[in-house]
């Protein structure tokens, strides 16, 4: 099975055309391979090669203000496939829609990536508004 590692133009587009004031929290769930050959011959783990991606990316998201605000290990899927599992779990907040653009426009973002796109067999990103905290699970 195909896994899901990129969003297609018209979703960034769309992204892209909604920048709204404020921050924006991405919800990351990340599947990775459990090995990854590079074009050089080179063969390492998913988990190698994904924090190949972190290190190089982590300069741009301090750069435009962004920050992880949440991160947690994977430990049972209580509501749907029971064989769903996620290696890496996070969200990040960025200041505004147009930060988190800028931020994968920049070319140290763009090489990172090779290491992000060559590490992960499947993934999920999501866009959310932050909201207030509060003691209900409804607004």
């Amino acid at each position: 099975m195909q896994g899901h590692t990129s969003f297609t133009r018209d979703v960034f587009d769309a992204f892209a055309a909604d920048d709204r004031p404020g921050p924006v929290h991405m919800l990351n769930l990340i599947r990775l391979r459990p090995q990854v050959a590079y074009a050089d011959g080179r063969i390492i783990t998913g988990m190698e090669a994904y924090d190949a991606y972190s290190r190089l990316s982590a300069p741009v998201l301090a750069e435009i203000g962004g920050r992880i605000v949440w991160r947690g290990d994977f430990e049972l899927s209580l509501v749907g496939p029971p064989e769903t599992s996620w290696d890496i779990a996070f969200i990040a907040e960025y200041p505004s829609p147009s930060a988190f653009v800028t931020m994968l426009r920049d070319p140290r973002y763009r090489a990172a990536m090779a290491h992000r796109q060559a590490g992960i067999a499947d993934s999920r990103l999501i866009r959310f508004a932050a909201l207030p905290p509060g003691t209900g699970f409804a607004a």
